[in-house]
């Protein structure tokens, strides 16, 4: 359901592994960006669905949305209730990764106090360890929503590591779209072993260095990001909600 890398051994891994269909949402990339991306490496045995895992709020309270089925582009950098304003003018699936993990995720309190906006909650992540899948379970629980797994994979051998099984068809991004949105009967499931184990914790440590030296060269040495509201390719539309 949700994989950050993509390429031709990401491909070969996923169709080895089984999966049918990958949702492909890369950090700060633009739209158009992802929907090429997504077509090119799409064929009669693998659907890539193109989607947004967006980054709201500022860098102390960062809530990520994933959106799949837009055909605006939305960037990051926005406020929470900006993003999910734009989701709903597009009538999107709006789902909840990795809820109450660390401080990029929504919370219980957040998918509590808006229920009807969020399609889906995360409730088995590769990257993440096993207490954090528990507080994740306990959130869609909780909440009564759906849950999806999804590998997460920042790094090409995660894939298939983890997926979600819906009973019905999925052939295009619509069939996605309204499968999410109408609360589709589903399975999630994840390998097991120390080889999994392993993997995810592979992942994990991999964020450490996205909240570090990646953090550090996003704030002060990138410049502006191809999804940050002020970019020309928004023409200001977003900057009466962006935080930065």
């Amino acid at each position: 359901m949700h994989v950050k890398a993509l390429d031709e051994r990401v491909v070969a891994r996923a169709k080895a592994r089984g999966i049918d269909v990958l949702v492909y949402a890369p950090h700060f990339t633009r739209l158009p960006t992802i929907r090429d991306r997504a077509a090119r490496f799409s064929d009669g045995e693998l659907l890539v669905v193109p989607a947004r895992e967006v980054f709201t709020g500022p860098w102390h309270a960062r809530r990520h949305v994933l959106a799949i089925g837009l055909t605006d582009p939305v960037p990051d950098f926005i406020t929470f209730e900006g993003a999910l304003d734009a989701f709903d003018r597009q009538d999107v699936a709006v789902l909840v990764p990795h809820p109450e993990m660390l401080n990029v995720s929504c919370s219980r309190a957040d998918v509590a106090a808006d229920p009807d906006t969020f399609d889906a909650v995360e409730t088995y992540n590769a990257k993440c360890l096993p207490q954090q899948n528990r507080r994740c379970r306990a959130v869609a629980r909780e909440t009564g929503h759906p849950g999806f797994g999804s590998s997460y994979a920042h790094l090409r051998r995660t894939v298939g590591e983890a997926w979600t099984t819906f009973e019905t068809t999925i052939s295009s991004t619509d069939d996605l779209v309204e499968a999410l949105r109408s609360g589709a009967p589903r399975r999630v499931a994840h390998r097991g072993g120390t080889g999994h184990r392993l993997q995810g914790l592979a992942e994990f440590a991999h964020l450490g260095y996205e909240n570090t030296w990646g953090k550090l060269d996003r704030l002060f040495l990138s410049g502006t990001e191809p999804t940050h509201p002020s970019h020309i390719a928004y023409d200001g539309r977003f900057d009466d909600v962006a935080v930065y």
